[in-house]
């Protein structure tokens, strides 16, 4: 099975008025102000899965600055997890800020079969990720057992649209502080995981995972190789980043590692379908305490 762990969409209506949504969200302007940068829905995504043989998704929102923004796109992320549900798992946004708003918006997510909380951008959306303003966010990801996927960024190389700076060491206050979690660090935790060679600093990240999203834009192919070996192969999880780059050029990527067939099995699913508790299932996401 492959599962793709980090794809986004938008309603049509979004993708239809880009315009005038660059005015109200900074990260959307950031991302989406080039009429070049692509704009998907539920439907496209789906296409792009049957073209390149990808069996689940997960579909993103994005770190929105307003809580009504957020529950906007969230419904559209569940009406399309309803629609193409043996297809789709979704994980919806919140701002952290709006308090028990946004308590309230994770219940009615819970409820509605979504399995995580991200892409949060907490640069842009204006929350430290180790401030109190996280604990009751936490803990309620606790309890409805919702996994937290965060954008992260390189402290050094190129710079991006939305590159941002949640950079190692904010993800590594954030993770120590929350260690109970299930934490999903997208972009290859902006290399995060090369300093897990300290045995204090994998301890602390027995939850962690991170995806691979963007891979060919930020690394050398051989960053998979590396990282499973000193992060754990386990912990690797295929993300295309969806609809920026093709999900089959990712796949292939992958395919064409030196590493064995169980291993390439394990990142493009096998992790995956483990760290969401059995996709389809309806049971909360599992993951590992060691």
């Amino acid at each position: 099975m492959i599962i793709d762990f980090h794809t986004h969409i938008f309603p049509p209506r979004i993708k239809g008025n880009r315009s005038q949504y660059l005015g109200r969200d900074p990260l959307f302007n950031t991302l989406y102000s080039d009429p070049k940068a692509r704009l998907a829905t539920s439907r496209e995504l789906i296409e792009s899965m049957d073209r390149d043989g990808v069996d689940i998704s997960v579909v993103l929102n994005i770190g929105w600055r307003s809580h009504e923004l957020c529950v906007e796109t969230n419904d559209y992320i569940m009406e399309s997890v309803s629609r193409y549900h043996e297809r789709l798992v979704g994980f919806g946004m919140i701002q952290p800020l709006a308090g028990k708003k946004a308590l309230a918006e994770m219940e009615r997510l819970a409820r509605g079969g979504i399995k995580g909380i991200g892409e949060m951008r907490p640069d842009i959306q204006g929350f430290d990720l180790a401030d109190e303003v996280m604990r009751p966010i936490a803990d309620a990801a606790r309890d409805y057992g919702l996994i937290l996927l965060t954008h992260a960024s390189e402290p050094v190389g190129h710079i991006y649209p939305g590159k941002g700076d949640i950079t190692p060491d904010v993800l590594y206050r954030f993770i120590s502080k929350f260690p109970d979690n299930a934490i999903v660090l997208a972009h290859w935790g902006g290399g995060l995981p090369f300093y897990a060679l300290m045995p204090e600093v994998k301890d602390v990240m027995k939850n962690v995972f991170v995806d691979t999203a963007a891979s060919p834009f930020l690394y050398k192919k051989e960053v998979f190789i590396h990282i499973a070996e000193i992060f754990g192969e386990e912990k690797v999880i295929f993300g295309s980043d969806f609809p920026l780059i093709r999900q089959g050029r990712l796949i292939n990527d992958i395919l064409s590692l030196p590493i064995s067939q169980r291993v390439k099995d394990m990142i493009l699913g096998g992790n995956a379908e483990g760290l969401l508790g059995g996709v389809g299932d309806g049971e909360n996401p599992g993951f590992h305490r060691h």
